[in-house]
C-alpha cells in the first residue's frame, strides 16, 4: 500500500504537526488553510485516516448559548508526526519498482 500523502494532503498534515495538541475540527483546519471544510473532511478521511497519520477525536463543545454540540476534532497520530514524504514517496517508488515476489 502507497504511504506517500498527495500534496493536498501533506498541507494538512503539517498544519496538524504544526498545532499538536491544540484541538482543532475540520471547519478550523479549513479556516485557517483557506480551504472548504468539506474537502479538508475528504483529506483526512481519504488521505490521512486511512494511511493512519491522522484521527478523529470525539468530543463535544459547549455553545455560547449554553447548549452543547458533538464534534470530532483532528489531530496527527505518532505515525503521522513521524511521517516523512521524502522517505514515503522513495519508499513507494522501489515498492513499484520491485516485482511481486508472490
Amino acid at each position: 500500500m502507497a504511504k506517500a500523502v498527495s500534496e493536498k494532503s501533506l498541507v494538512v498534515l503539517n498544519y496538524l504537526k504544526e498545532n499538536q495538541g491544540v484541538q482543532m475540527t475540520a471547519a478550523d483546519i479549513a479556516e485557517a488553510l483557506g480551504m472548504e471544510a468539506k474537502s479538508v473532511n475528504g483529506i483526512v478521511t481519504s488521505g490521512l485516516q486511512r494511511k493512519g497519520y491522522a484521527e478523529r477525536i470525539p468530543a463535544e463543545i459547549e455553545l455560547e448559548d449554553g447548549t452543547h454540540k458533538p464534534v470530532k476534532f483532528i489531530q496527527a497520530t505518532a505515525e503521522g508526526l513521524a511521517y516523512d514524504h521524502a522517505a514515503a514517496q522513495a519508499e513507494d517508488a522501489a515498492a513499484a519498482a520491485k516485482p511481486d515476489a508472490e
